[in-house]
């Protein structure tokens, strides 16, 4: 399978002033015909930096693509620098300048001389017509590599991978009947370290391949799988979850599009509860994550002093009471002793629970943390 390399062009996007949504739709395009994303890299507009990127990206990858820096500014250089990498003059090519004329025309517009610059590609290049836009695209072959430029405007650059740049890779690189597949696990109650001494092993698979990704209270293990058609990528993916759904067990609450939040909607429905929650500390995470779900008649409480734990269970019980909820959860953040510690009690019809997490990461994640585990700790015992 051939590899590619994703070069997203502009200052604005090192400055954080716009977010690059561009090299993740291109990743997960170029996934799923079976090409292999090697790196993908942002950077300023700056026509000698560009065209060592290009330069660089060409000596590890067969594909190139860039986007940005095609519009008819100083500032928009993508054009000479792409030029500069293969070591040509960029050329004027009359056709395009018609092409751009007529656009203009159809939005009974009049360019500017500026805009002439677009019609410049560099030598050997072959024009790609942009029916979306004014800004012509372009590729360009060598003998081991394929450059392709489309623009930023993300509009532009979907329609043009979709009906341009994915039938052209497909093809030249015989990519018909090859495909990539990932499937995402969502774990939660243990933490990255204890998920990688589960299924550590399984990480060093070479297809399909397996990965971790941490965030507050819980960790994702991502399968990727390599075949040449879907029913086996898909066979691939299935035989590895189970490996990992025997390891890690209750740890995973669900896959792919799955949260904490539908996963226990679903659950108290599958069962007739409701829920009351009082929560202390969260500054109302909790209650903010759970106002996007429909639980018919859950009750959230924000009480001052967190640390008051025979509060929050008098609090709770009162509450449940007169809703006359099947469930009940209080959840307390506070500082206890220099350590930031999440105090949970729960009531089931059954019996009731109580655990303390203590937190130890970065205080901007702590309230999304405690609101995690507060939500793994009620779907555990569900």
């Amino acid at each position: 399978m051939p590899t590619a390399e994703i070069i997203t062009i502009g200052t604005e996007l090192l400055l954080g002033e716009i977010q690059d949504t561009n090299t993740r739709f291109l990743a997960r395009q170029l996934r799923d015909i079976g090409v292999d994303l090697y790196r993908s890299t942002q950077i300023g507009d700056n026509t000698d930096r560009i065209a060592g990127v290009i330069q660089e990206a060409m000596s590890r990858s067969e594909i190139i693509i860039t986007t940005g820096g095609l519009g008819p500014t100083v500032d928009d250089p993508t054009r000479e620098a792409v030029a500069r990498a293969m070591g040509v003059q960029t050329v004027y090519h009359p056709e395009l300048w018609e092409q751009i004329l007529e656009r203009y025309r159809r939005y009974s517009r009049q360019p500017t001389e500026n805009n002439r610059r677009q019609a410049y590609l560099p030598m050997n290049a072959t024009a790609i017509e942009n029916p979306v836009g004014t800004a012509p695209a372009f590729l360009i072959e060598t003998s081991s590599n394929v450059i392709i430029s489309v623009p930023g405007v993300p509009r532009e650059m979907e329609y043009l991978t979709i009906n341009v740049v994915l039938p052209y890779l497909q093809e030249k690189y015989d990519l018909q009947g090859k495909i990539i597949k990932a499937r995402v696990l969502h774990t939660a109650g243990a933490g990255e370290s204890i998920v990688d001494e589960l299924i550590g092993d399984l990480e060093t698979h070479a297809n399909p391949t397996v990965g971790l990704l941490a965030k507050p209270g819980q960790t994702d293990v991502r399968i990727t799988a390599k075949a040449e058609t879907e029913a086996q990528a898909n066979q691939m993916l299935d035989d590895m979850a189970a490996i990992i759904y025997q390891r890690l067990g209750n740890h995973i609450y669900g896959i792919d599009q799955d949260t904490l939040e539908t996963v226990l909607q679903n659950r108290l429905k599958t069962r007739g509860w409701e829920l009351s929650i009082i929560e202390s500390g969260l500054n109302s995470e909790l209650s903010t994550h759970l106002a996007g779900i429909q639980i018919s008649t859950e009750q959230m409480r924000d009480l001052p002093n967190p640390c008051n734990t025979d509060l929050l269970i008098k609090s709770l019980q009162e509450l449940r009471s007169k809703n006359q909820t099947q469930i009940g959860l209080a959840a307390s953040l506070c500082l206890q002793n220099n350590q930031n510690k999440l105090w949970m009690y729960l009531i089931t019809p059954d019996n009731t629970y109580t655990e303390i997490h203590t937190f130890g990461g970065a205080p901007a994640l702590m309230c999304l943390w405690a609101v995690n585990h507060a939500l793994n700790f009620v779907r555990l015992h569900l």
